[in-house]
């Protein structure tokens, strides 16, 4: 079973930048594709980016391309999203979320099996 973490929000100003992480637990945390995916108030919640287990491979919204970046750590049991440029489109609960590597990525939150509790990010103007 995973366990996934994810720190305190935060608050931050238009423009500015946040690197929420995900630090997994379990035996083989690193074999498992990681996502992170938001709720904007009043939407459903939406894909953000995900990781393959290895790190290989990559994938983002349309509405964070070229802003927000993916990564693993060293111990590549820690997922990263290191996340420019926010806006007030930004401001939302972000989750990240596992499920087996085999898998592959996915853009769909119900493929998505382990859960963090969710961290709050806010963008202010």
């Amino acid at each position: 079973q995973q366990q996934l973490v994810e720190p305190v929000g935060g608050l931050v100003q238009l423009g500015g930048s946040l690197r929420p992480s995900c630090p997994a637990s379990g035996a083989t945390a690193d074999t498992y594709a990681i996502g992170w995916l938001r709720q904007c108030p009043r939407k459903p919640r939406e894909f953000v980016s995900a990781i393959t287990w290895d790190g290989s491979a990559t994938c983002y919204a349309d509405s964070v391309k070229g802003r927000f970046t993916i990564f693993r750590g060293n111990d590549k049991n820690t997922v990263y999203l290191l996340m420019n440029g926010l806006n007030s489109d930004d401001t939302a609960i972000y989750y990240c979320a596992a499920r087996r590597g085999f898998l592959g990525m996915s853009v769909t939150n119900r493929d998505y099996v382990y859960w963090g509790q969710g961290t709050q990010v806010t963008v202010s103007s």
